[in-house]
């Protein structure tokens, strides 16, 4: 165990831009370049942790001693670095992305935007280094309230009916169910540390466990798993960066990852063995998955249908980590990292459409291709992505959670992981094909090539060919996941 204020300044790096941002409202160039300083900085501080954790090691900075056996305190280990990377890499494309929607719309209060976006960061980054769950719950609850302001950026009346169905599912979920579960479970043991072993065994009636399981599941709702998901759709609402990430990296991400932090932390795979949970919740996430890509078929707007794709995708996380097998956790965490590299190309791409021609609905966008060809190609790859096909590394952490699958002897849910893929390909491939190989919708598209401003659609582009990459040399994601469940397992 290394002792470093380095994950401390990981996570202050983007709150600390935050005054800069706002004195520089005036000047919006010297405004962004800020952004990107204190992203460029977050992006090395986190990944300056990565030698010492390949090593084996673990780091850890202290805070202050609020509880005892629950510090305010941070803890950087394979998963959680592996979170961060994810986050803190997707920042940077994200802000350059940001400018061309913003200033190509003409968005208003973009300071504020950009503020709160930091603030966003830094409480993702916080969930990520989190040594304990008191203190992962604060940084959880922290991004809730920084996010509220981007969801509801339009300040229109659906923006703030959207607004409070966010808010009261996250937030509301997270009071009811996770804090009470939380509480207890210090109750019971004295700790909320999180442990590869975990901290609730012999503490706990094997109902109690159950019970408090399944608090921790749906009071994380940002994980989005149903019934608990009907926020995210409605956050569709924002802003299309803010979609891209925070609701396809940070926000979505911190509830699948503290999923995570429960499953391999607090009870660990022992007890899940023991008491069979680990399949309660597995089925729970197959169901999630099979009917969020039901409706996904049927979703015109682009937007949603990303929406309802996500839900999908947050599941089969969640699916891995409860298969309780080397396999699938390994392709659950890594999930993690593919899907964000796929799933924000998406959501940019849907941008840069909106941006250059006014469109939100596929039914809209026939021949679209021709038109906004390096769009629609990375739109294609991010599509392959996020079904699992290669040459893409969405194609790696499925692979791994079919193994997964088996090595669990589960034949059922592989079954239900090979047809959700089936759906994923059913409601994103005739997308491709109607934009590349039906008449334009309307003749100008066919005139002449418009993709809207570069730094709309080259972020994209970026976006989709580390997903091409990450299949070939999926590092150091892969090798993260795998030290990180290798622990779990003892090895």
């Amino acid at each position: 165990m290394l002792h470093s204020i380095t994950p401390l300044l990981a996570v202050l790096a983007s709150l600390a831009a935050v005054p800069f941002i706002i004195l520089l409202k005036g000047r919006p160039n010297a405004r962004e370049a800020v952004t990107f300083i204190a992203a460029g900085i977050k992006l090395i501080l986190v990944a300056s942790l990565l030698p010492a954790v390949l090593a084996g090691g673990e780091v850890e900075f202290t805070l202050a001693k609020v509880l005892p056996g629950a510090p305010l305190a941070l803890r950087v280990d394979a998963f959680g670095l592996l979170f961060a990377l994810v986050s803190s890499s997707l920042w940077i494309v994200t802000s350059a992305y940001s400018i061309g929607y913003m200033r190509g719309l003409d968005e208003h209060s973009q300071t504020r935007y950009f503020c709160f976006f930091a603030v966003a960061l830094s409480a993702t980054i916080g969930v990520a280094f989190s040594a304990n769950l008191f203190t992962m719950y604060l940084f959880y609850e922290m991004l809730s309230l920084a996010t509220y302001p981007l969801v509801t950026h339009h300040q229109d009346a659906e923006a703030r009916s959207s607004g409070r169905k966010y808010l009261f599912y996250i937030m509301g979920a997270s009071i009811a169910l996770a804090l009470p579960a939380m509480i207890i479970t210090y109750q019971q043991t004295g700790t909320l540390a999180f442990s590869p072993t975990g901290i609730l065994a012999g503490k706990v009636s094997p109902v109690m466990a159950g019970v408090l399981l399944f608090m921790f599941v749906f009071g994380f709702a940002k994980a989005g798993i149903i019934p608990v998901h009907s926020w995210l759709p409605a956050a569709m609402v924002a802003p299309t960066p803010v979609s891209a990430l925070l609701h396809a990296v940070a926000v979505v991400k911190v509830g699948v990852f503290s999923i995570l932090r429960i499953i391999t932390g607090i009870y660990g795979v022992d007890l899940l063995k023991g008491l069979d949970l680990g399949m309660a919740v597995a089925w729970v996430a197959a169901f999630t998955i099979i009917v969020a890509s039901l409706i996904a078929l049927s979703q015109d707007g682009l937007k949603r249908r990303l929406a309802f794709s996500t839900i999908g995708q947050l599941s089969y996380i969640v699916l891995g980590l409860a298969l309780l097998s080397p396999k699938g956790m390994t392709g659950g965490a890594l999930h993690i990292a593919m899907h964000a590299f796929g799933k924000i190309t998406l959501f940019m791409c849907a941008g840069a459409i909106f941006v250059a021609t006014g469109k939100k609905n596929i039914s809209q966008m026939t021949g679209i291709g021709k038109r906004m060809p390096w769009t629609m190609a990375a739109f294609l790859v991010g599509s392959l992505s996020v079904i699992g096909l290669p040459p893409t590394g969405g194609f790696i952490s499925k692979w791994y959670l079919a193994l997964g699958c088996l090595q669990a002897g589960s034949v059922a849910l592989l079954v239900v992981l090979l047809v959700s893929s089936l759906l994923n390909a059913a409601y994103f491939l005739p997308i491709v094909y109607r934009a590349y190989f039906k008449p334009p919708v309307e003749a100008a598209w066919a005139e002449g090539r418009n993709e809207g401003p570069a730094a709309a659609w080259v972020p994209p582009l970026v976006t989709a060919a580390c997903s091409l990459v990450l299949f070939f040399y999926p590092q150091p994601f892969l090798r993260l996941a795998q030290m990180a469940v290798a622990q779990l397992f003892g090895g």
